[in-house]
């Protein structure tokens, strides 16, 4: 193996949870690799500032990555990590996926105010979520209840709970874990999710190789092939 750097330049999105993705990574990366440094640019990305637009039917575009991505494309930056649910369909050309950690809990969750439970919300309680498919899911188990759209910041969805604009929120279960929000009062949705809620995505330029090697350990890919020979 090359010789490795002691730091490491990464892109990522300035919200909180990124922060907290970061250090998910950064901590990690130390159990193999305790003296090499991440140095964190923080970016602020089109998805972050239009809060106005609904994610509901955006589909699998660069609206959260596009900013990121092009640190790593102009070599201002090494790395990028992404919430792996947020990557467009098509990676950009130049990049690649070098890591997809294992993740966190993968199930989405209706969060409620202290006290409150799913089955004594109100008739026509007003629910807040950012698609369709989650939507969807809640209307299954009660069809009484009214839906508006969810954007923001983790801090910014709970403040609709908090101040009465929403009887409940549709979040991922890996966000509150990651910001230490597991205190809250929820309930969790059966069903299929997001793919790759939970995961972490580690892009890097295509040939890096070095940046390949150093995030090999991160990457449940490897695990998964190893466990199906």
């Amino acid at each position: 193996m090359r010789s490795l750097p002691k730091q490491v330049f990464v892109a990522a999105r300035e919200s909180p949870l990124s922060k907290a993705q970061f250090s998910e990574v950064q901590n990690a990366l130390h159990c193999q690799h305790p003296h090499i440094e991440l140095i964190p640019t923080w970016v602020s990305t089109t998805g972050d500032q239009n809060l106005h637009i609904s994610l509901r039917t955006l589909g699998q575009t660069d609206f959260f990555t596009k900013e990121v991505d092009e640190l790593l494309l102009t070599n201002r930056c090494q790395v990028a990590i992404h919430s792996a649910k947020d990557l467009p369909a098509a990676i950009p050309e130049g990049l690649a996926l070098v890591a997809l950690t294992q993740g966190l809990d993968a199930r989405d969750v209706i969060v409620m105010r202290p006290h409150e439970t799913f089955e004594t919300l109100c008739q026509g309680a007003i629910i807040a979520t950012s698609s369709e498919r989650r939507e969807e899911r809640v209307k299954a188990l009660r069809a009484d209840l009214r839906f508006i759209d969810l954007r923001g910041t983790i801090a910014q969805r709970l403040e609709l709970l908090f101040t009465g604009v929403a009887d409940g929120i549709v979040v991922a279960e890996a966000a509150l874990q990651r910001l230490g929000l597991t205190a809250l009062n929820r309930m969790y949705l059966s069903g299929e999710t997001t793919p790759l809620q939970g995961k972490l995505a580690i892009l890097a330029r295509s040939a890096d190789d070095a940046m390949r090697e150093l995030f090999h350990c991160l990457d449940s890919r490897q695990a998964c092939l190893a466990s199906s020979t």
